[in-house]
């Protein structure tokens, strides 16, 4: 059974920065693709971010490209979300989710809890 526990939310200023981070146990991180998205209140959550499962492939949503960078660690089995250049509008709960051999954005096997992101103006 896989779990993904993120990391690395907090409160932070506009125009800072944050790493996320996401483990994934049960099985290799090499097999999977990643996703990031982020649920802010009275709102539905949605997709911010992806990595295909060989780390090749990247997508973005597109209020966060020039701004935030998905990589993969697979000797770490995780996955991080470097976020720059906060603002208010970036503030949510930011969740990881996993997908077995995926390659782009879609429907996920697996997802964490979530962690707090508030950016401050």
């Amino acid at each position: 059974q896989v779990q993904l526990v993120e990391s690395g939310g907090g409160l932070v200023q506009a125009g800072g920065s944050l790493r996320l981070s996401c483990a994934l146990s049960g099985r290799s991180a090499s097999n999977y693709g990643m996703g990031w998205f982020r649920q802010a209140p009275g709102k539905e959550r949605e997709f911010v971010a992806a990595i295909s499962w060989s780390g090749g492939l990247k997508y973005y949503t597109d209020s966060v490209k020039g701004r935030f960078t998905i990589s993969k660690d697979n000797a770490k089995n995780t996955v991080y979300l470097q976020m720059d250049s906060l603002n208010a509008e970036d503030t949510a709960v930011y969740y990881c989710a996993a997908k077995y051999f995926g390659n782009r954005p879609g429907t996920y096997d697996y997802w964490g809890q979530g962690t707090q992101v508030t950016v401050s103006s």
